[in-house]
């Protein structure tokens, strides 16, 4: 092994090192972020008025929930794809982030009564302008009632051909293909978030879509590192 080549494995092995401890870190963050978070939407919900089975609430929460648990299973599928330490501790992180807040939204629901199942096609709420009085703190444009069609498919939703297509792959094009379809993913997250921010002003949806507005765009940055270091053009990963 030469110098160079010696060199670039030991500032390899020291960047990921350091992503590895930051999304542990992450990792410990989220749960306490989404203590405190349930703790707040349980006494928030006692304020603010009960939303409606239409309204944009109830529709990203149903929505959001459907996203999520697909996230969940890109996650897992990757886990028993590679053997990486980075990626398989990413893909934990994602599962149990994303499973928690598709169980925090399906307990909003029920709460308020509404249905699991909602009467309009998915993303119909999305398709509704802002309204006076909503949080106000979207940043993707997402208020033009024509960005989306009711019944449309989510934002950066896997397609089931795209998923099977993960599910056969094994190492490093598994890795590659599950940070494509996930940055994907993540986007399509961050705007239906900052959608209901532009459509909510209640303290529970207005708090979690926040965070996952912040910790998915976090994460975007920190899976476009890794998908480049996976590139073919790039030296090899030791």
């Amino acid at each position: 092994m030469t110098a160079n080549t010696e060199s670039h494995v030991v500032e390899s092995d020291r960047r990921r090192g350091g992503r590895v401890a930051a999304i542990a870190v992450a990792s410990v963050a989220l749960v306490v972020v989404a203590i405190a978070a349930f703790s707040i939407g349980r006494l928030s919900t006692l304020a603010d008025p009960t939303p409606a089975d239409t309204s944009a609430e109830a529709g990203f929460a149903r929505d959001m929930q459907v996203h999520h648990l697909q996230g969940v299973e890109l996650a897992m599928i990757v886990r028993d794809a590679t053997d990486d330490a980075e990626v398989r501790l990413l893909g934990y992180d994602i599962a149990t982030t994303q499973a928690q807040q598709a169980g925090q939204m399906y307990g909003w629901l029920a709460e308020w009564g509404i249905s699991q199942a909602g009467r309009e096609p998915s993303m119909t709420w999305m398709t509704r302008p802002s309204v006076d009085g909503a949080a106000g703190h979207g940043t993707h444009a997402t208020s033009d009632p024509g960005t989306h069609q009711p019944g449309a498919p989510m934002p950066g939703l896997a397609t089931p051909a795209q998923v099977e297509e993960l599910r056969s792959l094994t190492g490093i094009a598994a890795e590659r293909r599950f940070l494509e379809l996930m940055i994907a993913h993540h986007q399509g997250a961050v705007e239906m978030a900052d959608a209901v921010l532009d459509r909510s002003s209640n303290d529970v949806v207005v708090a979690l879509a926040q965070s996952i507005v912040d910790s998915q765009t976090s994460e975007i940055d920190l899976m476009t590192d890794m998908l480049a270091e996976r590139s073919p053009d790039s030296p090899p990963v030791e």
